[in-house]
């Protein structure tokens, strides 16, 4: 299976979050800004002095020397890397590492397609089929069990819905959550924070959209598909 690799990776301390993009970390003995990879709220992840792991860019035209990539937590490392789970979910499509429910032989992987106003992941076809795919990156673990979301997302609750509009003209439809650590038992949606994309969910499966989750092997300096499906709790 392959992996997404980074380079010049620095471990480092989390002191604070200036704002959604920018983060205060201690590298090497110094406090440097850096730029974090994920909009999302990292509250549980980004918590003072937690061991983070950081690549150094060599462009000196950046006015970050460093992007926030992954984040010790307990004993395993969670990447926040938002653009990670669309890179992997990829590489899995395209070296037949993931089985799609009815879905076999894929001859066509299309990224970025757009079906009424959304626009979906990934776009497939078979030799008889069509499909679309809304991928979700998954950074909220309690307990062993992954959740989504970790803020509420308007956004993620239109795409459910226009998933199951898409099966009731013909498609297949999936939504793929890319948990972005391993050793996870379940996944479940965070009705705690956004009760209405919980609900979108249920109303999708009920509805033939495929709900599936998959947890990835984390390291400092790579994340890979480790084909692990969890169980979905909805």
């Amino acid at each position: 299976m392959k992996q997404l690799l980074y380079s010049n990776i620095y471990e480092g301390k989390f002191i604070k979050r200036l704002n959604r993009f920018i983060a205060e970390v201690m590298v090497d003995g110094k406090k440097t800004i850096c730029h974090v990879k994920n909009t999302g709220r990292l509250k549980e992840l980004l918590t003072e002095e937690a061991i983070v792991y950081l690549e150094k860019s060599n462009n000196p035209m950046r006015k970050t020397g460093y992007s926030l990539i992954s984040v010790q937590k307990d004993n395993r490392i969670v990447n926040i890397d938002s653009q990670a789970p669309n890179k992997v979910l990829y590489e899995a499509l395209t070296n037949r590492e993931i089985n799609l429910p009815g879905f076999d032989n894929i001859t066509c992987i299309k990224q970025e397609s757009t079906y009424g106003s959304s626009r979906f992941d990934f776009y497939l076809e078979s030799k008889n089929r069509k499909a679309y795919i809304e991928v979700k990156g998954v950074t909220l673990e309690d307990k062993g069990v992954a959740k989504f979301p970790d803020a509420p997302t308007i956004r993620g609750v239109k795409h459910i819905y226009e998933l199951v509009d898409a099966k009731k003209n013909g498609f297949d439809a999936y939504v793929v959550f890319i948990i972005q650590m391993n050793n996870i038992n379940s996944f479940t949606p965070n009705d705690e924070t956004h009760k209405e994309l919980g609900e979108a969910l249920r109303f999708a499966k009920h509805s033939g959209v495929k709900i599936m989750a998959y947890e990835c092997d984390v390291s400092p300096d790579c994340i890979k598909f480790n084909g692990k499906q969890c169980g979905i709790l909805l």
